[in-house]
């Protein structure tokens, strides 16, 4: 889930290179709802043939997404939820 992915986010340090397809995926629903800014490689080729784009770089954590955190670390009950779904899917990532 991106807002995990935000999360995530900081506590590394930026700007972050990002190659597995998820994430460029998280990035890029992050980037449009404007909680990051990042570089997202092209995802069309020079002929104009579509392509998922393979690589993002986050480059910061906008105003507008710092909120987002604060909001989702806040709310006790939502808290306890998201910092257990955060620490499973730090676990799982970490096993593979």
């Amino acid at each position: 889930m991106p807002l995990f992915y935000l999360l995530s986010l900081q506590n590394v340090v930026l700007p972050k290179v990002v190659t597995r397809p998820e994430d460029v995926q998280h990035v890029s629903v992050l980037k449009a709802t404007g909680l990051i800014e990042a570089e997202i490689a092209p995802a069309s080729d020079a002929a104009g043939k579509y392509n998922v784009a393979r690589t993002a770089t986050v480059t910061c954590i906008t105003e507008d997404g710092m909120a987002e955190i604060n909001k989702m670390l806040n709310e006790p009950r939502r808290m306890a939820r998201t910092l257990q779904i955060a620490r499973n899917r730090m676990r799982s990532s970490s096993l593979s």
